[in-house]
């Protein structure tokens, strides 16, 4: 038997069978679904598990130990041992049916101070530049608006205000919706493309086609609104695909490996030597407006910050050359 896919008796489902139905019908998202079933498996083949039963021994102690493994031997940062933890909780509580107790005394990944990269304005012209299509659309996004990449290819039709110059973000990092501001410049770069957009749509609900993808509650509420215009993805995939999970034939919205690679290859075009992402783009987004003179808990609001601690990272990169001192080599005539 696969200790992947353990069962404790013929009449019960896989385990991780049992764990993506019970995860379909809670409404999580594929990509939680996934990061959870790979933990799982991950905890039953450290502990070289065959059976349900030995998940259910010393369970408390077993997870303690798998994540103080995690901490101090693979030294994983503390978001990625939650991460562990929060799909160990789950599978215990609604697949197992048997709670963990309530404290779990595992040593605690421990959180690294990170002074994010910046770009400087020149280096974002050069890099936009260098892009084209597609990619420089998203890229400006990112810059423009200070989004993740998630935010910006979940972006919808309705959710962009030309007239306002906003951009309404829904469900956000912590499943948050905000405001943010949105630049003007872009305007008739993005009427065009979702001009191309809207044949495609057109197209697609000529062929029978052209329903995309709704959170369940929304999809309940509005039984047609998947096929309107407003709910389709700015930056629509250039195939149709089927939903792995319904098995419904829709056009989804561009890879993120597609922005990435092209931003890979302009940087490396334009010569920077940093550690550019898609991610940089909204780092250099708070640090250019901090530089501009724009109130910090503004910043806070516009990048959908919990707390405005975590903002303050970006008036660190304000203060050049180590808190603002001057080497004292620069006072030597050498």
């Amino acid at each position: 038997m696969s200790n992947d896919n353990l069962s404790s008796c013929h009449d019960k489902p896989k385990l991780l069978e049992e764990l993506h139905n019970v995860m379909r019908r809670r409404h999580y998202s594929i990509h939680t679904e996934r990061s959870y079933a790979d933990w799982i498996k991950r905890y039953i083949r450290y502990y070289h598990m065959q059976d349900r039963l030995e998940l259910l021994v010393n369970k408390n102690r077993k997870v303690e130990d798998y994540l103080t493994h995690l901490a101090v031997h693979e030294n994983v940062a503390p978001a990625t041992q939650n991460q562990a933890l929060n799909a160990l909780v789950f599978l215990y509580r609604h697949v197992l049916q048997e709670p963990l107790g309530d404290s779990l005394r595992a040593e605690r990944a421990k959180k690294k101070t990170r002074v994010p990269v910046v770009m400087t304005r020149d280096e974002v012209v050069q890099v936009i530049a260098a892009l084209e299509g597609v990619p420089q659309l998203v890229v400006k996004l990112l810059y423009g608006c200070g989004l993740r990449m998630a935010e910006v290819l979940r972006l919808r039709v309705q959710e962009i205000d030309f007239a306002m110059k906003q951009l309404t973000v829904r469900g956000g990092k912590g499943d948050k919706d905000r405001v943010t501001t949105f630049p003007a410049s872009i305007i008739p770069l993005l009427t065009n493309h979702l001009r191309r957009v809207e044949l495609i749509h057109r197209n697609d609900l000529s062929l029978g086609f052209g329903e995309v993808f709704l959170p369940h509650a929304l999809a309940k509420k509005y039984k047609n609104a998947a096929r309107e215009w407003g709910w389709q993805y700015v930056f629509p995939s250039s195939q149709l695909s089927i939903d792995p999970l319904s098995g419904v034939t829709r056009r989804h919205h561009i890879d993120p490996s597609v922005v990435s690679k092209a931003i890979k290859r302009a940087v490396k075009l334009v010569g920077i030597n940093k550690r550019i992402t898609a991610h940089t783009f909204r780092h250099s987004f708070a640090t250019h407006l901090l530089q501009r003179g724009t109130d910090i808990r503004t910043i806070q609001e516009l990048l959908g910050h919990n707390d405005v601690k975590t903002t303050e990272i970006y008036t660190h990169i304000l203060r050049q050359g180590g808190h603002g001192v001057v080497s004292p080599l620069d006072d030597l005539d050498v």
